[in-house]
């Protein structure tokens, strides 16, 4: 079973839902009507934040779970929980100014691309040596 992950990928979709909530929140304290998604730099990026998670949820789920049933499941959560502190640290940063995103935005990135280069690595392996 793959409990360590499942509880990372829980954790990762109520990461998800906050930001939805902050958006939420900034509408109103902001004045940003639906459908409306510009029109305060405040509000676009929070707006930008939960956008860019939503962009890289694709990403990171399915090269989390590949890595926990190639390699392991333990590594994979720990490798997932790293992701989502950089999430938490872009979603710091941005929120304040554009230009304090960038360290948050690396540690996910890193993260993801670790995921990914060990899944595709681990199943390409398998494949070549059954």
């Amino acid at each position: 079973m793959y409990h360590d992950t499942a509880i990372v990928t829980c954790l990762a979709v109520a990461f998800y839902f906050f930001t939805s909530t902050q958006v939420a929140r900034a509408r109103a304290r902001y004045g940003v009507k639906l459908p409306s998604i510009s029109g305060n730099a405040d509000f676009e990026r929070i707006f930008r934040i939960q956008m860019n998670t939503l962009e890289w949820m694709p990403i990171f789920l399915p090269s989390l779970w590949l890595f926990a049933i190639y390699i392991s499941d333990a590594a994979a959560a720990a490798v997932g929980l790293v992701w989502i502190i950089g999430r938490i640290v872009y979603f710091f940063g941005y929120r304040e100014a554009v230009a304090k995103r960038s360290p948050g935005f690396a540690i996910q990135a890193f993260a993801c691309i670790v995921l990914w280069l060990g899944a595709t690595g681990a199943v390409v392996w398998r494949a070549l040596h059954p």
